[in-house]
């Protein structure tokens, strides 16, 4: 069984939901086509809230191991880039019909880099179309250099409440970690600050990520993640690995990473609540969680994701907006959106990404939670007591099934990707076989 922690869904999935009063509540965040009328405060709730995803595209440079949707220009149209930004939120937001924005992500790219104006311009607009409480998580991901330094008390003014910042070393071309910029960060910022850390780069050793994270840990301002190396095909590293110039560490190395640096982060007060996220009491990602859970989310901006249910729909919608910045403001000029692709998704689909999310957690998935979202459909013990696989996972105390719900344990968080394929086909087996029982 292999061992790897996923680049969560976690800022990028953008990786959303839609009721409206004049046609009745329905339980958008299930996707359900039957018993729509939600039945709970929970669900109701659920049907009315979404966060919001929004990507700057643009980036100083592009790191050797980077795939994401970015761009390098010298001539941004900043202008443009926010009326655009404004005018795709407007539009998406009163599309799913979402009466309130949990929270809000700025992603990238580089979002550090755009104007301070432009984040509470945007922040404004979302107001205008839904409710966004005071209070509500506001993040912004910064890189850790002295040019951020002075736009963190700005963005602070402009509406962001909590950065999130990446923090490197100068192997395979990456950015050097400005201390002053993260010290500046925990003062406007308390308890609102998270690090972000890659291990497993090319030739580190276990000894030189320990010594990382001890390095790093008296800057820590209550949450930190911890993302392993990945290869991603068409990047520059990706050609260097292939011609030999550099060699990854191989599992067993990059287990002991991970286990090693689980314990270190435990020791200093800060535990797991997610594969690859560490946190204090209270300085959990809200936003993130939101993915977890399976809830609903607008993504706006270029390459942005989205799941929610636009109005006059019955069922949910995975959506992803045009890639390239240019073709992209094009298209939200000329029709207030340019969503590329919206594919729609029955219950079996959202519980399949809820599965793949939820346990990730170390809560794992709720009893009430599972039952919510499958509008009773199904149950956890039923679905876990008619597979083998899943006994035998329950057997081998990989996974925990109580009256909580289920969950990984500590060694099935360690092979979770192993255990996935296995349990997404019990549930494709269980909803096949209910199926037929139906006909």
């Amino acid at each position: 069984m292999s061992f790897v922690v996923i680049h969560t869904i976690c800022k990028r999935f953008a990786p959303v939901i839609a009721p409206s009063t004049s046609r009745g509540v329905h339980c958008q965040a299930t996707g359900s086509t039957e018993n729509s009328v939600c039945k709970t405060a929970q669900e109701r709730l659920m049907a009315e809230t979404a966060t919001l995803y929004v990507h700057w595209p643009y980036c100083e440079k592009r790191c050797t191991y980077c795939n994401f949707n970015k761009y390098i220009s010298n001539s941004v149209d900043e202008g443009r880039m926010e009326r655009c930004l404004k005018k795709e939120a407007e539009t998406l937001i009163t599309m799913s019909g979402v009466k309130r924005i949990g929270s809000v992500f700025f992603g990238g790219g580089t979002p550090s880099l755009a104007p301070a104006s432009t984040l509470n311009s945007v922040l404004e607009t979302i107001s205008k179309h839904a409710y966004l409480p005071k209070d509500a998580e506001v993040t912004i991901e910064v890189n850790p250099t002295r040019a951020a330094s002075p736009k963190l008390r700005d963005f602070r003014h402009a509406g962001v409440n909590r950065i999130s910042i990446g923090v490197q070393t100068a192997l395979c071309g990456l950015v050097f970690c400005n201390s002053r910029c993260i010290e500046l960060g925990k003062q406007l910022f308390p308890g609102r600050l998270s690090v972000d850390m890659i291990f497993g780069r090319p030739s580190q050793t276990v000894q030189q990520w320990m010594d990382e994270l001890h390095q790093i840990l008296p800057l820590l301002g209550g949450h930190i993640s911890l993302y392993q190396l990945t290869l991603e095909r068409g990047t520059k590293l990706f050609k260097q690995v292939g011609r030999g110039k550099y060699s990854l560490p191989d599992e067993d190395t990059l287990l002991e990473m991970y286990t090693s640096a689980v314990q270190i982060l435990q020791n200093h007060g800060l535990f797991r609540y997610e594969v690859s996220n560490f946190a204090s009491h209270g300085c959990e990602s809200l936003h993130n969680k939101n993915y977890w859970e399976g809830g609903q989310y607008i993504g706006v901006g270029p390459g942005a994701h989205g799941r929610f249910m636009p109005q006059g729909e019955t069922i949910r919608q995975a959506r992803i907006q045009t890639l390239e910045p240019d073709s992209w403001m094009y298209e939200v000029e000329h029709k207030g959106h340019a969503t590329r692709k919206a594919v729609p998704l029955n219950r079996l689909n959202i519980l399949e990404e809820l599965l793949m999310t939820g346990l990730r957690t170390t809560e794992g998935i709720p009893h009430q939670h599972w039952t919510s979202v499958s509008q009773g459909s199904s149950n956890l013990w039923d679905l876990c007591q008619v597979c083998t696989g899943v006994q035998d996972l329950l057997t081998a105390e990989l996974l925990m099934l109580d009256s909580l719900g289920l969950r990984a344990t500590s060694q099935g968080l360690l092979i979770l990707d192993s255990l996935l394929p296995l349990l997404v086909s019990c549930l494709q087996d269980y909803y096949s076989g209910h199926k037929r029982e139906k006909e």
